[in-house]
């Protein structure tokens, strides 16, 4: 198995919706907000090789939305799916499997794109099957008035209607060493992957912990459909994490990609700061 860090790009996002009831005295010195209070956020995602299979965990934005879609979220950078596959020597056409952590569409609009004179939406990833678990696809296709423009329906139907859609569950996995945690405290049934890789453990953080950041317990996204149930999920994956020696990986976190962590007189932080590519 082999593990790489896959940069699908960069987005501005508002530091106090990022950072919930901390004050921006505080969180702007973990991520300082421009002139709009919007903070810079990666869309990292994770591309796991084992044998034939090439699985890509989440795949960011996309780029079929419209110019007005994107002025909202402040593109930025010159990273992008496709280019950061090919760094690595992969196309789009080579991933066998899409793993969805969940359906908010920078995580999943990378998945469908416009076929080449834009009058039909269809799988980017034509060779691949797609992975959701059933209360999380329910839960997207039937939004909640709180989440309805997070889940967008051009970014979730067309893998259905494609035949390409699959279903997990906690429990359940694509290849030996990957196994799934669950959560429900930022959306219903948030599926974390958590990967055996070289004596480690690798935890793939998703919107539980999206920056290192985040790691102190009450700093929770305003965008969590249950804040008090983030909070108890956290204390648990931090305290699990910490006992087994895990390495966490950030997903959105502008410049770090993972971290170990260690026990301080002011709650379990980050102890040293890891690029996938040097374990």
């Amino acid at each position: 198995m082999k593990l790489y860090s896959i940069n699908a790009g960069h987005f501005k996002l508002d530091g106090g919706a990022m950072f919930g009831v901390v004050p921006k005295s505080i969180w702007n010195k973990l991520n300082p907000a421009d002139a709009n209070n919007m903070c810079s956020w990666a869309t990292r995602c994770l591309l796991i090789e084992d044998g034939k299979r090439l699985i890509l965990v989440d795949n960011g934005m996309g780029n079929k939305q419209d110019e007005k879609f994107f002025s909202y979220y402040y593109l930025h950078g010159n990273d992008t799916l496709e280019s950061s596959l090919k760094q690595h020597g992969f196309g789009m056409d080579d991933i066998t499997d899409v793993f969805l952590t969940h359906l908010h569409f920078d995580h999943c609009g990378g998945s469908i794109k416009y076929n080449s004179d834009r009058t039909k939406l269809e799988p980017a990833f034509k060779n691949a099957s797609y992975y959701s678990n059933e209360k999380h696809w329910q839960w997207a296709v039937n939004p909640n008035s709180r989440e309805k423009a997070s889940f967008l329906k051009e970014n979730i139907l067309p893998i259905q209607e494609n035949g390409q859609l699959k279903f997990l569950k906690a429990g359940d996995t694509l290849v030996d060493g990957l196994s799934i945690m669950e959560v429900n405290g930022h959306t219903e049934a948030m599926m974390l992957p958590l990967v055996k890789y070289k004596n480690q453990t690798i935890a793939y953080m998703a919107d539980l912990i999206p920056s290192v950041g985040h790691l102190p317990i009450p700093y929770v996204m305003g965008y969590d459909v249950r804040p008090l149930d983030t909070l108890k999920e956290k204390d648990s994956v931090l305290k699990k994490a910490l006992d087994e020696n895990w390495l966490l990986m950030f997903e959105h976190d502008p410049l770090v990609e993972c971290v170990s962590l260690e026990r301080t007189e002011r709650g379990i932080r980050a102890k040293e700061q890891i690029r996938l590519a040097d374990i």
